[in-house]
């Protein structure tokens, strides 16, 4: 019989934070629905990838929270 999970769980057992029975139930599912693992591995591929984005702000952000700063930092002393 094989038991259907949610994309949710998938992802809570690729970070370890499934109970220890779900998690069992999930590997004892994975040793005979291939269809699982397949799900599986396309979430464990887009984890890493989003382990691999970077974000910074654009430099006109930048420019603009130094300068709202230094105009605070005027109007304060003023």
């Amino acid at each position: 019989m094989t038991i259907l999970f949610t994309p949710e769980e998938l992802i809570q057992y690729l970070y370890q934070e499934t109970s220890p029975e779900k998690t069992a139930a999930i590997e004892a599912s994975l040793q005979e629905d291939w269809t699982l693992r397949e799900k599986l591995e396309v979430l464990r591929t887009s984890v890493k990838s989003l382990d691999r984005i970077v974000e910074s702000p654009r430099p006109q952000v930048l420019l603009n929270i130094m300068n709202y700063a230094r105009e605070s930092a005027i109007e304060s002393v003023e």
